[in-house]
């Protein structure tokens, strides 16, 4: 490591002394003095607020300790938000990206700071009341229906996944980090894959896949006085592959909130004026013409990879590598999930 002092009043996970001294480099009229504060909500990559008393600037980094094999990369969340600028997808502009652990101990990126909200909560809904709320959630559908209308290759990121074979690859890799994050039997879990493996549909034409959309992945603020999508940001899981299971994943956010009250994930869907999810379904297939008819198999797949998601961030609560409050509640609430999982894949589409 360099000889920078460590800065006492850095964040968590952010040495301020370190990124001050490198970040003239990539910004030259930053100033040398910064503070830091993390950012709420996430509970996998941490996101902070960086300021230096006149400008302002978001930056994201893995989380810390135990990270997974291929998750965490901050060059393809970078890449894909860059290739996007230019689309109807709204995204932060990008700063800069530095893969040099040294600088403040893993690898970062550097984005714009977008105003608006990142609405998780029915009661934050509630406020707005039901036409607001109607209209922000078909804004985030409409958003990821134009996503999935990109072109790759258009954009550069042809080489960005390779879509052949999505499906058997998700249902493996998700079997693969369940037993990298593993801490306790989970019978459900083996019987979701089983029966998701022996199974797996033909896939959907490929396209641009977020992997984690949902409303408060989304920033939503008030343009020319009315509620508008201002960024899509957390693009950690991105690739190339079915779209069908952006849909699918973002169905099951809000079936799981129903049940675990928003603790876990979100219970946005619970406030009044938001769409059902037959609504979400015929507004989304009305900007994309693409085959349902299997949809039971999506959901169940986005109950266990979201499952999966949530046993490695119960891992690393276990093994005090967690960074906040919430973490104590996650580990149970996965259960009623792979509960829900095994149920969907007798649903039709």
């Amino acid at each position: 490591m360099s000889g920078v002092p460590e800065d006492p009043a850095s964040p968590p996970g952010l040495d301020l002394a370190r990124l001050a001294a490198w970040l003239p480099g990539v910004i030259p009229s930053a100033g040398a003095t910064l503070a830091a504060s993390l950012i709420p909500g996430g509970k996998s990559n941490l996101t902070y607020e960086v300021t230096d008393g006149a400008s302002t600037w978001i930056l994201r980094r893995p989380p810390l300790g135990h990270v997974l094999a291929t998750a965490h990369d901050m060059g393809r969340e970078h890449r894909v938000m860059s290739a996007l600028a230019d689309t109807a997808v709204p995204v932060p502009e990008m700063l800069a990206l530095c893969t040099d652990p040294e600088v403040i101990g893993a690898p970062f990126y550097l984005m714009s700071r977008v105003a608006g909200t990142p609405y998780r909560t029915a009661a934050q809904l509630e406020v707005l009341g039901p036409e607001r709320t109607r209209v922000i959630a078909e804004g985030m559908i409409d958003t990821l229906a134009a996503l999935h209308r990109v072109d790759p290759a258009r954009v550069g990121l042809a080489d960005f996944g390779k879509p052949e074979g999505f499906l058997t690859r998700q249902v493996n890799r998700w079997k693969k980090q369940l037993d990298a994050s593993y801490s306790r039997d989970l019978p459900a879990a083996d019987e979701l894959h089983r029966r998701l493996a022996a199974d797996i549909p033909r896939e959907s034409a490929a396209g641009v896949v977020h992997g984690d959309y949902r409303l408060d992945n989304l920033l939503v603020d008030e343009i020319a006085g009315q509620d508008e999508v201002a960024a899509v940001i957390d693009w950690e899981m991105a690739t190339l592959g079915d779209p069908l299971t952006d849909l699918a994943l973002m169905l099951v956010y809000y079936r799981y909130g129903k049940i675990a009250g928003g603790e876990a994930v979100t219970d946005a869907a619970e406030a009044p004026g938001f769409p059902s999810e037959a609504e979400t379904i015929a507004r989304y297939s009305a900007g994309s013409a693409r085959d349902l008819s299997r949809f039971g198999f999506y959901l169940g797949l986005a109950c266990f990879k979201l499952a999966v998601i949530l046993e490695g961030i119960h891992y690393r609560y276990l093994h005090g590598q967690t960074v906040g409050p919430g973490f104590d509640t996650i580990g149970p609430g996965i259960y009623p999930l792979l509960d829900m999982g095994l149920a969907a894949l007798d649903e039709q589409g």
